[in-house]
Protein backbone atom coordinates (compact mmCIF):
# COMPACT_ATOMS: atom_id res chain seq x y z
CA UNK A 1 0.00 0.00 0.00
CA UNK A 2 1.35 3.13 -0.96
CA UNK A 3 2.23 5.99 1.56
CA UNK A 4 1.52 9.59 0.19
CA UNK A 5 4.66 11.79 1.55
CA UNK A 6 5.06 15.52 1.93
CA UNK A 7 7.46 17.99 0.16
CA UNK A 8 9.68 19.83 2.64
CA UNK A 9 13.41 21.02 1.73
CA UNK A 10 13.32 19.97 -1.71
CA UNK A 11 12.99 16.65 -0.16
CA UNK A 12 10.18 13.90 -0.24
CA UNK A 13 9.55 12.94 3.55
CA UNK A 14 7.48 10.56 4.99
CA UNK A 15 5.24 12.12 7.66
CA UNK A 16 5.61 10.92 11.74
CA UNK A 17 1.60 11.37 12.65
CA UNK A 18 0.01 8.68 13.78
CA UNK A 19 -2.86 9.87 12.27
CA UNK A 20 -3.68 8.42 8.85
CA UNK A 21 -7.04 8.76 6.27
CA UNK A 22 -6.92 5.98 2.96
CA UNK A 23 -7.10 6.86 -0.18
CA UNK A 24 -9.35 5.51 -2.23
CA UNK A 25 -10.41 4.70 -6.09
CA UNK A 26 -13.47 6.17 -6.84
CA UNK A 27 -14.04 3.84 -9.32
CA UNK A 28 -13.67 0.90 -7.52
CA UNK A 29 -14.24 1.58 -4.23
CA UNK A 30 -10.87 0.08 -3.14
CA UNK A 31 -8.50 1.87 -0.80
CA UNK A 32 -5.13 3.16 -2.82
CA UNK A 33 -3.24 4.43 -0.79
CA UNK A 34 -2.75 6.15 3.21
CA UNK A 35 -2.49 9.91 3.80
CA UNK A 36 -0.87 10.84 7.10
CA UNK A 37 -2.24 13.91 8.04
CA UNK A 38 1.11 15.88 8.87
CA UNK A 39 2.01 17.34 12.37
CA UNK A 40 2.09 20.62 13.50
CA UNK A 41 6.36 20.37 13.65
CA UNK A 42 5.74 19.22 9.79
CA UNK A 43 4.25 22.18 8.62
CA UNK A 44 6.52 24.10 10.67
CA UNK A 45 9.59 22.70 8.93
CA UNK A 46 7.74 23.56 5.56
CA UNK A 47 7.41 27.37 6.58
CA UNK A 48 10.86 27.61 7.63
CA UNK A 49 12.00 25.70 4.79
CA UNK A 50 10.09 28.32 2.54
CA UNK A 51 11.32 31.31 4.59
CA UNK A 52 15.27 30.43 4.33
CA UNK A 53 14.90 29.58 0.38
CA UNK A 54 13.00 33.40 0.18
CA UNK A 55 15.56 35.39 -0.39
CA UNK A 56 17.84 33.87 -2.72
CA UNK A 57 15.05 33.02 -5.03
CA UNK A 58 13.29 36.55 -4.86
CA UNK A 59 16.82 37.99 -5.79
CA UNK A 60 16.98 35.53 -8.57
CA UNK A 61 16.79 37.93 -11.66
CA UNK A 62 13.30 37.21 -13.52
CA UNK A 63 14.33 35.78 -16.48
CA UNK A 64 16.28 33.10 -14.20
CA UNK A 65 13.09 32.18 -12.72
CA UNK A 66 11.15 32.38 -16.21
CA UNK A 67 13.72 29.59 -17.36
CA UNK A 68 13.07 27.24 -14.39
CA UNK A 69 9.46 27.63 -15.39
CA UNK A 70 10.16 26.89 -19.11
CA UNK A 71 11.58 23.53 -18.01
CA UNK A 72 8.72 22.81 -15.95
CA UNK A 73 6.03 23.44 -18.59
CA UNK A 74 8.31 21.53 -20.50
CA UNK A 75 7.91 18.32 -18.08
CA UNK A 76 4.24 18.86 -17.77
CA UNK A 77 3.81 18.79 -21.26
CA UNK A 78 5.90 15.32 -21.55
CA UNK A 79 4.29 14.15 -18.58
CA UNK A 80 0.49 15.37 -19.03
CA UNK A 81 -0.65 11.76 -19.96
CA UNK A 82 0.59 10.39 -16.78
CA UNK A 83 -0.54 13.27 -14.22
CA UNK A 84 -3.96 12.94 -16.15
CA UNK A 85 -4.30 8.97 -15.44
CA UNK A 86 -3.54 9.88 -11.97
CA UNK A 87 -6.29 12.04 -11.31
CA UNK A 88 -8.75 9.95 -13.00
CA UNK A 89 -7.33 7.41 -10.09
CA UNK A 90 -7.89 9.34 -7.52
CA UNK A 91 -10.68 11.93 -8.47
CA UNK A 92 -12.64 9.42 -11.27
CA UNK A 93 -12.92 11.61 -13.75
CA UNK A 94 -12.55 10.24 -17.39
CA UNK A 95 -8.79 10.92 -18.98
CA UNK A 96 -10.31 12.93 -21.57
CA UNK A 97 -11.29 15.26 -19.25
CA UNK A 98 -8.35 14.83 -17.03
CA UNK A 99 -5.85 15.80 -19.94
CA UNK A 100 -8.02 18.91 -20.42
CA UNK A 101 -7.76 19.59 -16.57
CA UNK A 102 -4.01 19.20 -16.79
CA UNK A 103 -4.02 21.36 -20.16
CA UNK A 104 -5.88 24.25 -18.68
CA UNK A 105 -2.80 24.46 -15.34
CA UNK A 106 -0.20 24.35 -18.27
CA UNK A 107 -1.79 27.42 -19.49
CA UNK A 108 -1.57 29.54 -16.47
CA UNK A 109 2.54 27.82 -16.16
CA UNK A 110 2.86 29.23 -19.53
CA UNK A 111 1.49 32.88 -19.12
CA UNK A 112 4.09 32.72 -15.56
CA UNK A 113 6.71 32.67 -18.09
CA UNK A 114 6.23 35.90 -18.95
CA UNK A 115 7.29 37.34 -15.53
CA UNK A 116 10.02 39.48 -16.80
CA UNK A 117 7.86 41.70 -18.92
CA UNK A 118 4.63 41.24 -15.90
CA UNK A 119 7.04 42.36 -13.18
CA UNK A 120 8.15 45.37 -14.88
CA UNK A 121 7.50 48.71 -12.93
CA UNK A 122 7.07 52.20 -14.23
CA UNK A 123 9.77 55.09 -14.32
CA UNK A 124 8.79 58.62 -14.21
CA UNK A 125 12.23 61.24 -15.16
CA UNK A 126 11.49 64.96 -13.81
CA UNK A 127 8.72 64.30 -12.03
CA UNK A 128 9.82 67.45 -10.01
CA UNK A 129 12.55 69.29 -10.50
CA UNK A 130 15.85 67.04 -10.21
CA UNK A 131 13.73 64.34 -8.79
CA UNK A 132 12.52 60.74 -10.58
CA UNK A 133 9.65 58.06 -9.82
CA UNK A 134 9.79 54.41 -9.92
CA UNK A 135 7.79 51.39 -8.97
CA UNK A 136 8.59 48.16 -8.23
CA UNK A 137 7.09 44.78 -7.94
CA UNK A 138 8.38 42.81 -5.07
CA UNK A 139 7.30 39.30 -3.95
CA UNK A 140 5.20 39.13 -0.90
CA UNK A 141 7.90 36.43 0.89
CA UNK A 142 6.51 32.97 1.73
CA UNK A 143 2.35 31.94 0.74
CA UNK A 144 0.13 29.23 0.88
CA UNK A 145 -2.28 27.79 -1.25
CA UNK A 146 -5.54 25.41 0.25
CA UNK A 147 -6.77 23.36 -3.11
CA UNK A 148 -9.83 21.35 -3.34
CA UNK A 149 -10.86 17.77 -4.67
CA UNK A 150 -12.12 18.10 -7.87
CA UNK A 151 -9.12 20.01 -9.96
CA UNK A 152 -5.85 18.32 -8.41
CA UNK A 153 -3.73 19.70 -11.12
CA UNK A 154 -5.27 23.03 -12.20
CA UNK A 155 -5.84 24.55 -9.29
CA UNK A 156 -2.75 23.56 -7.36
CA UNK A 157 -0.28 25.03 -11.22
CA UNK A 158 -3.31 28.28 -11.28
CA UNK A 159 -1.69 28.85 -7.91
CA UNK A 160 2.34 27.83 -7.38
CA UNK A 161 2.60 28.98 -11.34
CA UNK A 162 2.43 32.56 -10.87
CA UNK A 163 3.29 32.80 -7.24
CA UNK A 164 6.88 31.26 -8.00
CA UNK A 165 7.73 32.96 -11.07
CA UNK A 166 6.88 36.62 -8.94
CA UNK A 167 9.71 35.45 -6.58
CA UNK A 168 7.70 33.63 -3.87
CA UNK A 169 8.21 30.99 -1.53
CA UNK A 170 5.17 28.57 -1.77
CA UNK A 171 3.42 25.78 0.64
CA UNK A 172 0.67 23.79 -0.28
CA UNK A 173 -1.83 22.13 1.14
CA UNK A 174 -3.60 19.85 -0.79
CA UNK A 175 -6.93 17.80 -1.08
CA UNK A 176 -6.86 14.86 1.34
CA UNK A 177 -9.15 13.22 -0.81
CA UNK A 178 -6.32 13.43 -4.16
CA UNK A 179 -3.09 13.70 -2.94
CA UNK A 180 -1.33 12.04 -5.91
CA UNK A 181 -1.34 14.49 -8.17
CA UNK A 182 0.08 17.80 -6.47
CA UNK A 183 2.99 15.57 -4.86
CA UNK A 184 3.60 14.78 -8.73
CA UNK A 185 3.98 18.57 -9.53
CA UNK A 186 6.39 18.90 -6.76
CA UNK A 187 8.86 16.18 -8.09
CA UNK A 188 8.77 18.20 -11.48
CA UNK A 189 9.53 21.15 -10.56
CA UNK A 190 12.46 19.91 -8.45
CA UNK A 191 13.58 18.32 -11.61
CA UNK A 192 13.22 21.48 -13.50
CA UNK A 193 15.56 23.02 -11.13
CA UNK A 194 13.38 24.64 -8.55
CA UNK A 195 15.68 25.18 -5.53
CA UNK A 196 15.26 23.06 -2.75
CA UNK A 197 12.86 24.75 -0.51
CA UNK A 198 11.12 27.07 -2.86
CA UNK A 199 7.84 24.49 -3.01
CA UNK A 200 6.86 22.42 0.07
CA UNK A 201 3.61 20.28 0.23
CA UNK A 202 2.74 19.53 3.03
CA UNK A 203 -0.30 17.04 3.49
CA UNK A 204 -3.07 17.10 6.37
CA UNK A 205 -6.34 18.37 7.27
CA UNK A 206 -8.01 21.18 9.59
CA UNK A 207 -5.02 21.09 11.95
CA UNK A 208 -2.77 22.18 9.01
CA UNK A 209 -4.99 24.55 7.63
CA UNK A 210 -5.64 26.41 10.79
CA UNK A 211 -1.45 26.34 11.60
CA UNK A 212 -1.14 28.11 7.93
CA UNK A 213 -3.67 30.58 8.50
CA UNK A 214 -2.23 31.42 12.25
CA UNK A 215 1.49 31.26 11.38
CA UNK A 216 2.93 35.01 11.16
CA UNK A 217 5.54 33.59 8.22
CA UNK A 218 2.97 33.40 5.70
CA UNK A 219 1.96 36.54 4.19
CA UNK A 220 -0.60 35.31 2.11
CA UNK A 221 -3.19 32.86 1.36
CA UNK A 222 -5.13 31.33 -1.34
CA UNK A 223 -8.24 29.08 -1.24
CA UNK A 224 -10.74 26.99 -3.36
CA UNK A 225 -13.59 24.60 -1.97
CA UNK A 226 -16.98 25.70 -0.15
CA UNK A 227 -18.45 28.84 0.71
CA UNK A 228 -18.58 28.20 3.97
CA UNK A 229 -14.90 27.50 4.61
CA UNK A 230 -13.93 30.29 2.10
CA UNK A 231 -15.45 31.96 4.68
CA UNK A 232 -13.96 30.31 7.60
CA UNK A 233 -10.47 30.70 5.84
CA UNK A 234 -11.20 34.42 4.77
CA UNK A 235 -11.78 35.79 8.13
CA UNK A 236 -8.97 33.71 10.19
CA UNK A 237 -6.22 34.66 7.75
CA UNK A 238 -7.35 38.74 7.32
CA UNK A 239 -7.57 38.62 10.97
CA UNK A 240 -4.11 37.74 11.22
CA UNK A 241 -3.25 40.20 8.87
CA UNK A 242 -2.49 37.92 5.46
CA UNK A 243 -3.61 38.81 1.97
CA UNK A 244 -6.45 36.63 1.34
CA UNK A 245 -8.41 35.35 -2.01
CA UNK A 246 -10.65 32.82 -1.31
CA UNK A 247 -13.14 31.02 -3.81
CA UNK A 248 -16.56 29.07 -2.81
CA UNK A 249 -19.33 27.72 -4.17
CA UNK A 250 -22.11 27.80 -7.02
CA UNK A 251 -24.75 27.71 -8.21
CA UNK A 252 -24.65 28.52 -12.25
CA UNK A 253 -27.53 29.30 -14.57
CA UNK A 254 -27.78 28.45 -18.57
CA UNK A 255 -30.48 30.78 -19.56
CA UNK A 256 -32.09 29.77 -22.68
CA UNK A 257 -34.30 32.50 -25.09
CA UNK A 258 -36.69 31.20 -27.16
CA UNK A 259 -35.29 31.85 -30.52
CA UNK A 260 -31.80 29.70 -29.29
CA UNK A 261 -30.71 27.27 -31.13
CA UNK A 262 -31.98 24.23 -29.01
CA UNK A 263 -29.68 21.91 -30.59
CA UNK A 264 -26.32 23.69 -29.75
CA UNK A 265 -28.04 24.19 -26.45
CA UNK A 266 -28.79 20.57 -25.89
CA UNK A 267 -25.04 20.08 -26.43
CA UNK A 268 -23.75 22.74 -23.91
CA UNK A 269 -26.44 21.71 -21.54
CA UNK A 270 -25.17 17.97 -21.64
CA UNK A 271 -21.43 18.64 -21.74
CA UNK A 272 -21.75 21.73 -18.93
CA UNK A 273 -24.38 19.63 -16.55
CA UNK A 274 -23.14 15.97 -16.19
CA UNK A 275 -18.99 16.70 -17.33
CA UNK A 276 -16.99 15.29 -14.31
CA UNK A 277 -20.23 13.86 -12.93
CA UNK A 278 -20.86 17.41 -12.10
CA UNK A 279 -18.32 18.30 -9.86
CA UNK A 280 -16.97 21.16 -11.08
CA UNK A 281 -17.04 24.85 -9.60
CA UNK A 282 -18.28 26.22 -13.16
CA UNK A 283 -20.67 22.85 -13.59
CA UNK A 284 -23.86 24.55 -15.33
CA UNK A 285 -26.36 23.03 -12.50
CA UNK A 286 -29.44 25.03 -13.64
CA UNK A 287 -30.97 25.62 -16.78
CA UNK A 288 -33.44 28.64 -17.50
CA UNK A 289 -35.91 28.37 -20.42
CA UNK A 290 -37.85 31.25 -21.10
CA UNK A 291 -41.55 30.47 -22.09
CA UNK A 292 -43.34 27.29 -22.36
CA UNK A 293 -43.04 26.58 -25.46
CA UNK A 294 -38.94 26.96 -24.50
CA UNK A 295 -39.38 24.86 -22.04
CA UNK A 296 -41.48 22.29 -23.27
CA UNK A 297 -39.13 21.79 -26.21
CA UNK A 298 -35.98 21.97 -23.80
CA UNK A 299 -37.30 19.37 -21.60
CA UNK A 300 -38.33 17.01 -24.72
CA UNK A 301 -35.35 17.12 -25.87
CA UNK A 302 -32.68 16.54 -22.77
CA UNK A 303 -34.45 13.42 -21.23
CA UNK A 304 -33.65 11.10 -23.53
CA UNK A 305 -29.92 12.44 -23.70
CA UNK A 306 -29.74 12.15 -20.05
CA UNK A 307 -31.08 8.29 -20.34
CA UNK A 308 -28.34 7.60 -22.85
CA UNK A 309 -25.83 9.20 -20.75
CA UNK A 310 -22.42 6.39 -20.80
CA UNK A 311 -21.51 6.38 -16.94
CA UNK A 312 -18.24 4.56 -16.50
CA UNK A 313 -14.76 3.93 -15.72
CA UNK A 314 -11.88 6.15 -17.05
CA UNK A 315 -10.06 3.28 -18.91
CA UNK A 316 -13.90 3.29 -20.55
CA UNK A 317 -12.94 5.84 -23.82
CA UNK A 318 -16.52 5.98 -24.47
CA UNK A 319 -17.75 7.15 -20.79
CA UNK A 320 -19.12 10.23 -20.75
CA UNK A 321 -18.67 10.91 -16.72
CA UNK A 322 -16.57 8.60 -14.09
CA UNK A 323 -18.08 7.99 -10.30
CA UNK A 324 -18.10 10.77 -8.00
CA UNK A 325 -15.27 11.03 -6.14
CA UNK A 326 -15.82 9.53 -2.47
CA UNK A 327 -19.12 7.53 -1.01
CA UNK A 328 -20.12 10.47 1.05
CA UNK A 329 -20.08 12.05 -1.66
CA UNK A 330 -22.25 9.99 -3.69
CA UNK A 331 -24.74 9.94 -0.78
CA UNK A 332 -25.00 13.06 -0.33
CA UNK A 333 -25.91 13.83 -3.86
CA UNK A 334 -28.10 10.99 -3.62
CA UNK A 335 -29.84 12.89 -0.50
CA UNK A 336 -30.74 16.04 -2.48
CA UNK A 337 -32.21 13.96 -5.28
CA UNK A 338 -34.52 12.87 -2.67
CA UNK A 339 -34.89 16.21 -1.10
CA UNK A 340 -35.81 17.56 -4.67
CA UNK A 341 -38.58 14.83 -5.01
CA UNK A 342 -39.80 15.78 -0.69
CA UNK A 343 -40.02 19.54 -2.35
CA UNK A 344 -42.30 18.68 -4.96
CA UNK A 345 -39.86 19.21 -8.31
CA UNK A 346 -40.81 16.78 -10.70
CA UNK A 347 -37.54 13.91 -11.22
CA UNK A 348 -38.40 13.30 -15.15
CA UNK A 349 -34.90 11.43 -15.19
CA UNK A 350 -33.60 9.27 -12.28
CA UNK A 351 -30.22 8.07 -11.72
CA UNK A 352 -30.24 7.00 -8.37
CA UNK A 353 -30.50 3.42 -8.68
CA UNK A 354 -27.29 3.13 -11.33
CA UNK A 355 -24.77 0.28 -11.09
CA UNK A 356 -21.76 -0.22 -12.75
CA UNK A 357 -21.31 -4.02 -13.80
CA UNK A 358 -18.23 -5.23 -12.75
CA UNK A 359 -17.78 -1.76 -10.91
CA UNK A 360 -20.38 -2.50 -7.82
CA UNK A 361 -18.48 -1.12 -5.19
CA UNK A 362 -17.39 2.11 -7.27
CA UNK A 363 -19.31 5.93 -6.33
CA UNK A 364 -21.12 5.96 -9.74
CA UNK A 365 -24.48 7.48 -10.09
CA UNK A 366 -26.63 8.10 -13.24
CA UNK A 367 -28.02 11.54 -14.73
CA UNK A 368 -30.99 13.13 -12.85
CA UNK A 369 -33.21 15.55 -14.59
CA UNK A 370 -35.48 17.70 -12.21
CA UNK A 371 -38.58 19.99 -14.18
CA UNK A 372 -40.58 22.40 -12.22
CA UNK A 373 -37.65 23.23 -9.76
CA UNK A 374 -38.54 26.57 -7.68
CA UNK A 375 -36.53 29.17 -6.13
CA UNK A 376 -38.02 28.39 -2.61
CA UNK A 377 -36.57 24.47 -3.25
CA UNK A 378 -33.08 23.45 -1.55
CA UNK A 379 -32.31 21.81 -4.72
CA UNK A 380 -32.00 25.14 -6.52
CA UNK A 381 -30.60 27.42 -3.45
CA UNK A 382 -27.78 24.82 -2.38
CA UNK A 383 -24.48 23.56 -4.69
CA UNK A 384 -25.07 19.50 -5.18
CA UNK A 385 -22.21 19.61 -7.11
CA UNK A 386 -22.90 15.89 -8.59
CA UNK A 387 -24.78 14.86 -12.20
CA UNK A 388 -27.91 16.58 -11.63
CA UNK A 389 -29.68 19.21 -13.20
CA UNK A 390 -32.42 21.44 -12.65
CA UNK A 391 -34.89 23.30 -14.87
CA UNK A 392 -36.41 27.03 -13.37
CA UNK A 393 -39.20 27.72 -16.12
CA UNK A 394 -39.43 31.29 -16.55
CA UNK A 395 -42.16 33.50 -17.82
CA UNK A 396 -39.91 35.72 -19.78
CA UNK A 397 -36.60 37.39 -19.85
CA UNK A 398 -36.47 39.69 -16.91
CA UNK A 399 -37.55 36.48 -14.41
CA UNK A 400 -34.47 34.14 -15.81
CA UNK A 401 -32.50 37.78 -15.68
CA UNK A 402 -33.65 37.82 -11.50
CA UNK A 403 -32.80 34.20 -11.07
CA UNK A 404 -29.01 34.58 -11.23
CA UNK A 405 -28.86 38.40 -9.44
CA UNK A 406 -30.96 37.21 -6.79
CA UNK A 407 -28.85 33.96 -5.94
CA UNK A 408 -26.40 33.78 -3.17
CA UNK A 409 -23.71 32.80 -5.08
CA UNK A 410 -22.08 34.97 -8.57
CA UNK A 411 -19.64 32.56 -9.90
CA UNK A 412 -20.68 31.59 -13.62
CA UNK A 413 -23.64 32.29 -15.82
CA UNK A 414 -24.63 31.52 -19.30
CA UNK A 415 -27.08 32.51 -21.70
CA UNK A 416 -27.97 31.19 -25.24
CA UNK A 417 -29.39 32.88 -27.67
CA UNK A 418 -29.18 34.69 -31.52
CA UNK A 419 -30.25 38.06 -30.08
CA UNK A 420 -27.31 40.37 -29.94
CA UNK A 421 -29.45 43.18 -28.01
CA UNK A 422 -30.48 40.73 -25.81
CA UNK A 423 -26.86 39.12 -25.04
CA UNK A 424 -25.62 42.42 -24.60
CA UNK A 425 -28.47 43.35 -22.08
CA UNK A 426 -28.00 40.08 -20.28
CA UNK A 427 -23.89 40.54 -20.00
CA UNK A 428 -24.17 44.04 -18.57
CA UNK A 429 -27.11 43.70 -15.86
CA UNK A 430 -26.18 40.09 -14.71
CA UNK A 431 -24.69 40.20 -11.25
CA UNK A 432 -21.95 37.31 -11.65
CA UNK A 433 -18.49 37.47 -12.27
CA UNK A 434 -18.12 35.16 -15.55
CA UNK A 435 -20.31 35.45 -17.78
CA UNK A 436 -20.89 32.99 -21.43
CA UNK A 437 -22.37 34.00 -23.83
CA UNK A 438 -23.57 30.70 -25.85
CA UNK A 439 -20.80 29.51 -24.20
CA UNK A 440 -22.24 27.22 -21.39
CA UNK A 441 -18.87 27.26 -19.26
CA UNK A 442 -17.04 30.72 -19.49
CA UNK A 443 -13.75 29.80 -17.98
CA UNK A 444 -11.26 32.59 -19.30
CA UNK A 445 -8.46 32.38 -20.73
CA UNK A 446 -4.91 32.14 -18.75
CA UNK A 447 -4.31 36.24 -19.23
CA UNK A 448 -7.47 37.32 -18.14
CA UNK A 449 -8.64 36.33 -14.04
CA UNK A 450 -11.47 34.05 -12.86
CA UNK A 451 -13.22 34.77 -10.09
CA UNK A 452 -17.16 35.15 -8.64
CA UNK A 453 -19.32 37.36 -7.22
CA UNK A 454 -21.20 37.65 -4.10
CA UNK A 455 -20.94 34.33 -1.97
CA UNK A 456 -18.64 32.58 -4.40
CA UNK A 457 -15.52 35.32 -4.13
CA UNK A 458 -13.79 36.57 -1.30
CA UNK A 459 -11.27 38.81 -1.45
CA UNK A 460 -10.62 42.13 -3.92
CA UNK A 461 -8.27 39.73 -6.20
CA UNK A 462 -9.13 37.17 -8.70
CA UNK A 463 -7.20 33.54 -9.58
CA UNK A 464 -4.50 33.63 -12.76
CA UNK A 465 -4.10 36.14 -15.42
CA UNK A 466 -2.91 40.17 -14.52
CA UNK A 467 -4.82 39.47 -10.76
CA UNK A 468 -2.73 36.80 -9.94
CA UNK A 469 1.02 39.07 -9.98
CA UNK A 470 -0.97 42.01 -8.13
CA UNK A 471 -1.88 39.13 -5.56
CA UNK A 472 1.66 37.84 -5.02
CA UNK A 473 3.58 41.09 -5.01
CA UNK A 474 3.46 44.85 -3.55
CA UNK A 475 4.12 47.29 -5.33
CA UNK A 476 7.08 49.72 -3.83
CA UNK A 477 7.48 53.11 -4.93
CA UNK A 478 10.39 55.35 -4.61
CA UNK A 479 10.99 59.05 -5.11
CA UNK A 480 14.98 59.76 -5.81
CA UNK A 481 16.80 63.28 -5.74
CA UNK A 482 20.76 63.66 -5.79
CA UNK A 483 22.91 66.33 -4.15
CA UNK A 484 23.35 68.28 -7.09
CA UNK A 485 20.59 71.47 -7.05
CA UNK A 486 19.30 70.12 -3.61
CA UNK A 487 17.96 73.17 -1.84
CA UNK A 488 19.94 74.19 1.75
CA UNK A 489 17.72 74.00 5.26
CA UNK A 490 14.97 72.32 6.23
CA UNK A 491 11.35 71.85 4.46
CA UNK A 492 8.17 71.66 6.31
CA UNK A 493 5.74 71.54 3.91
CA UNK A 494 4.31 68.21 1.95
CA UNK A 495 7.01 67.54 -0.99
CA UNK A 496 5.27 69.09 -4.25
CA UNK A 497 6.43 69.05 -8.00
CA UNK A 498 7.19 73.03 -7.94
Amino acid sequence: MQTIQNAIGGKLVTSTSTRTQPVFNPATGEQSATLPLSTIDEINAAVASAKAAFPAWSNTPPMKRARVMFRFKELLDKHAADIAREISKEHGKVHDDAMGEVARGIDVVDFACGIPHLLKGEFSRNAGPGIDSYSDRQALGVVAGITPFNFPAMIPLWKIGPALAAGNAFILKPSERDPGVPMRIAELFLEAGLPAGVLNVVNGDKEVVDAILDDPDIKAVGFVGSTPIAQYIYSRATANGKRVQCFGGAKNHMIIMPDADMDQTVDALIGAGYGSAGERCMAISVAVPVGKETADRLIERLIPRVESLRVGPSTDASADFGPLVTAQALERVKGYVDTGVKEGAKLVVDGRGFKMQGYENGYYMGGCLFDDVTADMRIYKEEIFGPVLSVVRAKNYEEALKLPNDHEYGNGVAIFTRDGDAARDFASKVQVGMVGINVPIPVPIAYYTFGGWKGSGFGDLNQHGPDAFRFYTKTKTVTSRWPSGVKEGAEFVIPTMN
